[in-house]
């Protein structure tokens, strides 16, 4: 069962618990190809090297073209298909691409992946997909199409396996601060500002924007340490009996005023030079 809202999915599980998960499309999914791609190369030459070591070691009437020939293959099939099967089951469903992504393979329902679920995307790749075996002329549309036109962006062998990529890390929303409080006004136009650098400064406007998911004494801790190095570094002190809050709200605000009238400035006299 699945309900689909605003370009997530969410799904319900074995256990009746919902999971709000967000599908991996083509652009993410590419990325972790590639760098999966290179970590298969590296591993493929280094077997390919380990193999040549060990038919030079075997006697001249051992070494022909055959044993040759069924070597390569074996270690195509073992960093094709075998790599990439054990790899996500150990892993959970992240291999070196999707780790560096931010990815996983999770089943239908939002369990984790075992080795049949990963053995399956594997030898769907190797035939149809990368490197495709089968037809790779016609295949590979065939599986970008499905790509496309799936509203979770499951591939060939996502479908076969019953599995679906999904994104682990998540943007955070960038939450507006409150604005400049008026009793405050005053006295934020005319403090010295300039010991304030910019990572505190981002310090206190990301606090400002997220402390409502900070739970206590958290909250009051963080909120606290921040005011005292904001109020140790602002010239004059603020207005006695002002809150802790209040003032880190009235500094951000100010700092943005000042941003905003330097780059109004800057643009004034970019205009002026180019006119002239």
């Amino acid at each position: 069962m699945r309900i689909v809202l605003t370009g997530r999915v969410r799904l319900v599980n074995a256990e009746a618990v919902e999971i709000d998960v967000r599908p991996a499309r083509l652009g993410s999914r590419a990325l972790a190809l590639m760098v999966d791609i290179v970590m298969q190369v590296l591993l493929g030459l280094v077997l390919l090297i380990l193999s040549q070591v060990a038919l030079s070691a075997l006697p001249p009437w051992m070494r022909d073209a055959a044993l040759s020939d069924t070597v390569l293959r074996v270690v195509l099939v073992a960093v094709v298909l075998l790599y990439p099967a054990l790899i996500e089951t150990f892993t959970n469903g992240r291999s070196v691409g999707k780790l560096a992504v931010g990815l996983r393979v999770i089943r239908e329902d939002g369990g984790p992946i075992r080795f049949r679920h990963s053995f399956t995307r594997a030898l769907v790749g190797l035939t149809v997909e990368w490197p495709g075996l089968l037809l790779p002329l016609v295949t590979w549309v065939v599986s970008l199409g499905t790509m496309l036109s799936s509203r979770r962006g499951r591939r060939i062998g996502d479908l076969a396996a019953g599995t679906l990529v999904v994104h682990v890390r998540r943007p955070d929303p960038w939450r507006p601060v409150p604005p400049m409080p008026i009793h405050l006004a005053e006295w934020a136009a005319v403090a010295d500002l300039s010991a304030m650098d910019d990572e505190l400064g981002l310090a206190v406007r990301q606090y400002l924007s997220r402390e409502f998911r900070f739970r206590e004494p958290h909250r009051a801790s963080l909120g606290a340490a921040l005011a005292a190095e904001v109020t140790a570094r602002v010239s004059p002190a603020p207005p006695p009996g002002t809150q802790p809050w209040f003032m880190m709200v009235a500094v951000t605000a100010e700092r943005r005023r000042r941003a905003e009238l330097q780059v109004t400035a800057g643009r004034a006299l970019t205009g002026r030079i180019w006119s002239g």
